[in-house]
């Protein structure tokens, strides 16, 4: 009877919250070992979908994963696409400041990109909703600055339209944070009409 409750309680988690960690699930069980168990039995029967080490949803949405990596944002081509400044498909791209290994994922159903950033940098990103939920999106200025930081390709048309919607006295509050040198080349390339 005590384990059909525990997991009662426990899906009814994954109902409040989009993501749950795995010690809101030990901290119903009460045993380290059984709540792992519990954990591989909802995994296995696809009940609920690991986003990161210790973060599961029952959501088949990889966007979620973002929350498994805090503090992070999504951003670079990802951001773009939502603000429908970037017409390729794209995964999400997930930056954090957290110690892990960049590079792809796979999680639940598709591929997920994270990119490491020192923590300095990690700012500049608004929950917006998408679907059914609030997720974390660097803004357009932020978006414009990780592009050229990282040195990301922005073709001519998709540059021009940044730079129409781009808040300038935002940008130069965002680049007071970084070196003068990095600052110089954002005000050279917004200053000419080409990349």
């Amino acid at each position: 009877m005590g384990k059909v409750k525990h997991l009662d309680k426990i899906l009814k988690l994954f109902d409040k919250s989009p993501v749950v960690d795995f010690k809101s699930i030990f901290r119903i069980i009460g045993k380290q070992d059984y709540a792992k168990l519990v954990v591989s039995n909802l995994l296995r029967k696809k009940k609920i979908f690991k986003l990161a080490k210790g973060f599961y949803t029952k959501n088949n949405e990889n966007e979620l994963a973002v929350f498994g990596f805090m503090p992070s944002y999504i951003g670079l081509q990802s951001a773009l696409s939502y603000y429908k400044l970037w017409e390729q498909e794209t995964i999400p791209i997930i930056l954090t400041s957290k110690n892990i290994r960049g590079g792809i994922r796979r999680i639940i159903d598709g591929n997920v990109f994270i990119k490491k950033m020192d923590k300095k940098y990690l700012f500049g990103f608004r929950y917006y909703k998408e679907n059914s939920f609030y997720l974390p999106y660097s803004d357009i200025e932020k978006t414009f600055i990780d592009m050229i930081f990282f040195k990301q390709n922005i073709s001519n048309e998709v540059f021009i339209d940044i730079k129409k919607r781009i808040d300038r006295k935002k940008l130069g509050i965002y680049l007071k944070k970084y070196p003068e040198e990095f600052r110089k080349k954002v005000s050279g390339l917004l200053s000419h009409n080409n990349l």
